[in-house]
């Protein structure tokens, strides 16, 4: 179970942000809105790319622990997971800037009115 259960964890990751993209919310925009400010078609992108991510992780973790030693896959589960993840993550980058939109502020508001406020 222990070598099963990254598999049933990513699957389940994936199948909840593809079943929230299914039901028309990205669920990475609930959890990340505070963070970044995207396009709704930015976060659409950005969550059907994690939820590929995760079944790929979820097959990945399948191919190793089915095929190399226990040594290999606890090697790969300490030391390949989080660096696999981490430049997901930046890969991810590109399109986070390209869907990027201007963070809407009062100030904002008042200077496109014709209201700059003195301060």
């Amino acid at each position: 179970f222990i070598k099963v259960k990254p598999t049933i964890i990513y699957a389940l990751f994936g199948l909840i942000l593809a079943g929230g993209l299914v039901f028309g919310r990205s669920l990475i925009a609930v959890m990340f809105d505070q963070m970044f400010n995207l396009t709704p078609r930015g976060w659409r992108l950005l969550t059907i790319r994690w939820a590929l991510f995760f079944f790929a992780m979820a097959v990945l973790n399948e191919i190793v622990w089915r095929t190399q030693s226990t040594d290999v896959w606890v090697a790969f589960k300490a030391f390949g997971v989080t660096p696999i993840t981490a430049v997901f993550a930046m890969i991810q980058l590109p399109l986070i800037n390209r869907h990027a939109q201007p963070p809407a502020s009062a100030d904002a508001d008042d200077s496109e009115r014709g209201n700059v406020k003195e301060g």
